[in-house]
């Protein structure tokens, strides 16, 4: 696999199913897409970190709703609701944005006042859920057709 072609499915997963949560994905589109995330997030950090800037949490916040779709479509494929990925993504979303609005005005008095208050207990919620969703997407999804809809062809980024 080509790093060419896991950039092709990203940006065709971004552009085509940004918010998709219909149907089911394989185990690799899914992890390949997860891959893609991991190093562009990795790439804002460290940007970020260079230009003092919270750009980790603006680019947690634009992939938001795509994690959200792709995760949920995985869960479908295993014959679990979709919806339990709002139990990592709500907790997430409110963490990015209080790091994204204290950070301006407040600087980093305000962004360490939130996480001494109730940023730790959203982290916490997040991290449990998961480590319960990465169970979930791990497995194998069901043969043949569920609830969700037809099974997923074997698809190898960029192939189509």
């Amino acid at each position: 696999m080509d790093a060419k072609s896991i950039y092709e499915d990203f940006r065709n997963i971004i552009a085509n199913h940004y918010f998709d949560m219909v149907g089911r994905v394989t185990r690799s589109e899914f992890w390949y897409f997860v891959l893609a995330c991991a190093v562009l997030g990795i790439g804002a950090a460290i940007v970020g970190r260079i230009t003092f800037l919270p750009l980790n949490a603006l680019v947690g916040l634009a992939l938001l709703l795509p994690i959200a779709g792709m995760g949920a479509r995985r869960l479908q494929d295993v014959g679990k609701n979709g919806a339990l990925v709002w139990a990592l993504i709500i907790p997430s979303a409110i963490t990015q944005i209080f790091a994204l609005l204290l950070w301006g005005p407040f600087g980093v008095f305000g962004f360490l006042a939130f996480y001494f208050s109730i940023g730790w207990l959203l982290n916490l919620i997040a991290v449990v859920a998961l480590m319960a969703l990465i169970y979930f997407w791990c497995q194998p999804g069901t043969l043949g057709a569920n609830a969700y809809g037809p099974p997923p062809g074997d698809i190898v980024p960029a192939a189509s």
